[in-house]
C-alpha cells in the first residue's frame, strides 16, 4: 500500500507544485501585476480582480477605481481586519507559479503616495492609466501590508 500512496503524491505534483523560496516570491510580485484580492466583511467574503503595485518590501498598492454608489470595495476594506491576496500566472507549456500574501489593508495617507504611486507604475497591470490619476488630498489608494506570504511553482526552475 505504501507505493500506491508514493505514487499518488507523485502523480499529483504537478497539481501541488513545489515551495517558492522569498526571492522566487518577491520576482512574481514584480512581475505579474495583476491578481485577486479577497476581503471579508461581517462573514461575508468578497474577492475583486484587482492591478497592484508593490514596493520590493512588504506592501502592495491599489487603487480603487470606478467605485460604485455602495462603495463595495472601500467598505469591504474598511471591514477586514486581514485581506489575503493571490497572483498567479501560467504559461502554454503547463508550468505555473502562485503568490497568496496576507496582513491589513489601510488606505493610504497623502505621505505615502510617491511610494504607492512607483511601486504602481513599475507593475500594476496597465499602469499608464496612473497618469489620469491626479494627486489628491485623500487618494483611494490602499495598502496591504505583508504579514505572511507562500508561494507554490511548477516548471518554472
Amino acid at each position: 500500500m505504501g507505493c500506491v500512496c508514493a505514487y499518488r503524491m507523485s502523480e499529483f505534483q504537478s497539481l501541488l507544485g513545489l515551495e517558492m523560496d522569498d526571492a522566487e516570491i518577491d520576482e512574481v510580485l514584480t512581475e505579474v501585476g495583476i491578481g485577486v484580492l479577497s476581503m471579508s466583511a461581517q462573514g461575508v467574503p468578497y474577492g475583486v480582480p484587482l492591478s497592484f503595485g508593490y514596493d520590493g518590501d512588504n506592501s502592495l498598492y491599489f487603487v480603487f477605481l470606478g467605485a460604485t454608489t455602495e462603495l463595495r470595495k472601500e467598505t469591504y476594506a474598511e471591514q477586514a481586519d486581514i485581506a489575503s491576496f493571490t497572483t498567479f500566472d501560467v504559461n502554454p507549456d503547463g508550468s505555473w507559479r502562485s503568490v497568496i500574501v496576507a496582513g491589513p489593508l489601510t488606505r493610504i495617507e497623502i505621505k505615502e503616495w510617491d511610494t504607492a504611486r512607483e511601486s504602481l507604475a513599475d507593475n500594476a497591470y496597465q499602469s499608464n492609466l496612473l497618469s489620469e490619476y491626479e494627486l489628491q488630498e485623500n487618494p483611494n489608494v490602499w495598502a496591504l501590508r505583508m504579514q505572511e506570504q507562500s508561494g507554490r511553482a511548477v516548471g518554472q526552475q
